[in-house]
């Protein structure tokens, strides 16, 4: 185990991805700070990411800095989606043969993606815990690379750069809401932002359906659940049944944990596209749900949401669209 990541990292990986990521929009959403009474509420739109979400900025700093014997030995990892997809990407860019390994439940549509993009998929067991355990097994057979979906520290501070880049185009940020599940991207969040600004107030926003580093933070150690059906499955999955980083980070950098449920999702969802015209998944879109469900006090505060990313399948967008147009 290496050393927990540091401000220092984040910097570094910002240099090491410039070339496969886009600084993405930071824009604001005056409906959102005239509901909330807050001072102002900026969105940070990685829903227009390359490969469409944020994990492109964990995977590049990850495989771009790893040895050229390292790189020909090819990369494997397990992924709801979005992680496989980034790494699909980056590889394929840079004459790499990556594996990604999902569960069952993964959606048909978010494996196409990743084939798609140039890597070998391989799906098997009924969760991501059952795929880690394919994902192990291919580690050993073929001698491949593994880079995390989360709990590593060049993941983390690849992620770390998305509030390098909002706290860098407003400084006077006081609160950021971040989508939490394995905690790659809060734990790279809330380190940058709290080195930089230590009283920045950092809110980690977990789905009802799986909150499990909620549950493992409880226990103090890892806690397996049972993953079910959510409009936010990009938040599925476990944080390992080993986790060395992520955990211990959220538990030190996270000031405050809200969690919401799938009718607030949906109104999250819609609001995006309504409002601000944006399509947006389901794991996206907890920021919004939390403001709109009036979970958080913003009156007087000037808030960051992330908004993760946009891979969603067309007829469940629609489905939600449709359901709350008026």
């Amino acid at each position: 185990m290496t050393n927990m990541p540091i401000l220092n990292d984040v910097f570094k990986a910002a240099v090491s991805i410039k070339g496969l990521i886009r600084e993405s929009p930071l824009i604001e959403s005056e409906e959102l700070k005239n509901f909330s009474g807050a001072e102002g509420v900026m969105l940070k739109l990685e829903s227009l990411q390359n490969t469409g979400a944020f994990k492109v900025r964990g995977a590049s700093n990850k495989i771009l800095n790893l040895s050229t014997e390292e790189k020909n030995r090819g990369v494997i990892t397990f992924s709801t989606g979005n992680h496989g997809k980034a790494v699909s990407y980056v590889s394929a860019r840079s004459g790499i043969n990556s594996v990604v390994c999902l569960s069952e439940n993964v959606t048909a549509y978010r494996a196409e993606m990743i084939r798609s993009l140039g890597a070998e998929v391989v799906v098997y067991g009924k969760s991501q815990d059952e795929a880690e355990n394919r994902y192990y097994e291919l580690i050993e057979e073929r001698g491949l690379i593994p880079v995390v979906p989360f709990d590593d520290p060049a993941i983390i501070s690849g992620q770390g750069t998305i509030a390098l880049e909002m706290l860098r185009k407003r400084p006077d940020l006081d609160v950021l809401l971040v989508p939490l599940s394995g905690g790659g991207l809060l734990s790279g969040i809330a380190m940058a932002a709290k080195s930089i600004n230590p009283s920045i107030h950092v809110v980690g926003v977990s789905v009802e359906r799986s909150p499990v580093m909620l549950k493992s933070l409880e226990a103090g150690k890892p806690v397996p659940l049972e993953e079910k059906f959510t409009l936010a499955d990009s938040l599925l999955g476990g944080i390992g049944k080993e986790n060395y980083y992520t955990l211990n980070m959220i538990e030190k950098y996270v000031d405050e944990h809200i969690v919401v449920n799938e009718d607030e999702i949906e109104k999250g969802m819609f609001f995006a596209f309504d409002k601000h015209s944006l399509i947006i998944e389901g794991g996206a879109a907890v920021g919004i749900a939390a403001v709109l469900a009036d979970k958080i006090d913003l009156k007087g505060k000037f808030a960051g949401l992330v908004l993760t990313g946009s891979t969603i399948d067309q007829k469940k967008y629609i489905e939600v669209l449709n359901k709350h147009s008026k």
